[in-house]
């Protein structure tokens, strides 16, 4: 299941959220229950360590060989 992230309008708290394809699409604030929250950008999930970036087992598993990249 995909996590969210959110930023809430009224106390401005930045909270994730887990979400399943049948989850209800309204969500509340985790800390002041503000329903006026807006999706923000999530950081990548990838490390760039020795030998160039890391990405995680399966993570491309989509991919076609055809992407131009090796």
């Amino acid at each position: 299941m995909p996590i969210y992230e959110y930023v809430c309008k009224k106390c401005k708290a930045h909270f994730e959220v887990i979400m399943s394809v049948t989850s209800p699409e309204t969500v509340k604030c985790k800390h002041c229950g503000g329903l006026e929250v807006k999706k923000t950008v999530s950081a990548a999930s990838f490390r760039v360590g020795q030998g160039g970036p890391q990405i995680p087992s399966g993570a491309l598993s989509g991919c076609s060989s055809k992407s131009g990249f090796s």
